[in-house]
């Protein structure tokens, strides 16, 4: 499949006049062809009319209809076959094996929020019939379900060039919720996402609807983000990516004369507790898997154990001992991009310029470009509070563990932490009450809590969360992974008295769409 370079706007692909994006191969620094000239204003417009001129009628679909497409997505996308991964493996450097993984991820991600859709009980439709006789007032027809919000435009992220990129999660929810999406493309992966954007197009014409519910647009600057999201024709936006990039578009969505939600997943340390008779009782195995976590993909995993939390002694010098051994044989691994690698460079050196911060261990120095050195460091309680730096996210394979005097400045550590996609307790079985002393304070913290695991690998099903609050998103409220982020693309309509004619398959009496519905406050099935 040839790549040409062009925006995807509808069913056309569309040559723009803006700065060339081209993608660099980060293990080699070679600069990979197509150039891609960056969308302007022209661009914007066209994608968000189109977007809004479908969104009625795809709002609309059938379950069915709309299950379906979801699926020809994930079969027009393993269709590509092997240009997509060699594809991905050059902009992104990852191994084959990682990119693989990824496109079914992708896949299955796709095909689950087809079962969400089919089932239909993200309509939560709710039937509260008339009481005409009802004392002292009578009660009249009341009927909710709920509906897309609207276009969404979603960013993609440099870290999954496919399970959060073009048709990763926020793609695939929107599209489930019924709303058109129109992508703005990571400018490290633009050869990645022309291959999936046009599997997308594909899928739209496949299966007869409206061109506008498909854009896949280009550009580097703020243009083309910025513009989408001041559109009045988008009604939400999706974005994985820096903390500083998810607060300029949460600015720009609330300046609106409309404002409109940006679900937002942006920063995290992630830290894991290791509790006093874990440490005792495993401290070295728990030092050698955690660097396993660490250095996963480079450590660039929105969810890398990036903060280690634990009482000093005996137990925690042997867990940092073990750490420290298994980091130096841990080999350098290649960095997305040229960009992330720099800023990794300078948040480890910040690390090793402190002098509250004392370092155990540094991996291998990589041969090629761009490589991650993994590296481990320590520092006080005391210290980790008072200095702001110490704090900061380092995004790669680097982490810093705390030592604290005791329990009560483990929880006070705890307490000093900003939200967090996860939290991680390392415990055994007579560690259950010191577990339930620091448990309340991580579920404010973060959006997910684990016991005897490591927070890398996410899970896509439907009780996962992956969210939490500020500044790991920014709403609380919401996840991005798992069948609930769904609901960030909905809002709930009541009907009054409407006649029947009127009323949406899943509100009739009878229930012809066969979803589950609370009918006067009973479930029916």
């Amino acid at each position: 499949m040839t790549l040409e370079g062009k925006q995807l706007i509808g069913a056309q692909a569309v040559s723009a006049e803006g700065a060339v994006i081209q993608a660099v191969n980060p293990a080699t620094n070679e600069r990979l062809d197509p150039g891609y000239p960056a969308a302007g204003k022209a661009e914007v417009e066209r994608a968000c009319e189109l977007a809004w001129a479908a969104f009625d009628t795809y709002r609309e679909t059938g379950l069915e209809a709309r299950a379906t497409f979801l699926e020809t997505i994930a079969d027009e996308i393993e269709a590509i076959g092997e240009p997509l991964i060699e594809r991905a493996v050059a902009e992104a450097g990852l191994p084959q094996a990682r990119i693989q993984g990824e496109r079914g991820r992708t896949c299955g991600q796709l095909r689950l929020f087809a079962s969400v859709v089919r089932a239909g009980e993200w309509l939560d439709v709710r039937i509260d019939p008339a009481l005409p006789d009802r004392q002292p007032m009578p009660r009249v027809d009341l009927r909710q379900r709920h509906v897309a919000l609207g276009p969404v435009a979603v960013f993609g992220a440099s870290n999954f060039p496919l399970a959060f990129s073009v048709a990763g999660g926020d793609t695939a929810s929107a599209l489930a919720a019924g709303c058109p999406v129109v992508v703005k493309a990571h400018s490290a992966h633009p050869g990645t996402s022309e291959l999936v954007g046009r599997a997308i197009q594909r899928a739209v014409q496949k299966c007869e609807l409206p061109e506008g519910v498909f854009s896949l647009l280009y550009g580097s600057g703020r243009e083309v983000g910025q513009g989408l999201v001041k559109d009045s024709r988008i009604k939400a936006v999706g974005f994985t990516g820096s903390r500083s990039g998810g607060t300029a578009l949460m600015a720009a969505a609330q300046a609106r004369p409309e404002p409109i939600p940006v679900y937002a997943e942006m920063s995290s340390i992630n830290p894991v507790f290791l509790l006093p008779e874990a440490l005792k009782s495993r401290a070295a195995a728990l030092g050698e898997a955690f660097v396993g976590s660490l250095t996963m993909g480079a450590g660039q995993f929105c969810t890398n154990p990036g903060l280690v939390i634990a009482e000093k002694g005996e137990g925690l010098d042997a867990f940092v001992a073990a750490a420290g051994e298994a980091v130096k044989g841990a080999a350098a691994q290649t960095m997305l991009t040229p960009g992330i690698h720099e800023a990794y460079s300078k948040g480890v050196e910040s690390l090793v310029a402190s002098d509250k911060a004392r370092e155990v261990a540094r991996g291998p120095v990589g041969e090629g470009a761009n490589q991650c050195q993994a590296g481990l460091f320590v520092a006080s309680a005391k210290d980790f509070l008072a200095d702001e730096a110490l704090q900061a996210e380092v995004f790669g394979a680097t982490s810093l563990v705390v030592e604290c005097a005791d329990q009560d400045e483990v929880k006070r550590v705890a307490e000093h932490l900003e939200g967090q996609l996860t939290a991680t307790l390392q415990m055994d079985d007579a560690d259950a009450e010191t577990a339930r002393g620091l448990l309340p304070i991580l579920e404010r913290r973060a959006g997910r809590v684990m016991a005897n695991g490591w927070p890398t690998g996410v899970e896509v099903c439907h009780a996962m969360v992956h969210g939490g609050p500020y500044p790991a998103t920014s709403d609380s409220r919401t996840t991005s992974v798992g069948s609930a982020a769904i609901h960030r693309f909905l809002r709930p309509v009541c009907y009054q008295n409407l006649p029947e004619a009127l009323l949406s398959e899943a509100l009739k009496d009878g229930n012809p769409a066969g979803v589950s519905r609370l009918v006067d406050g009973k479930r029916e099935a």
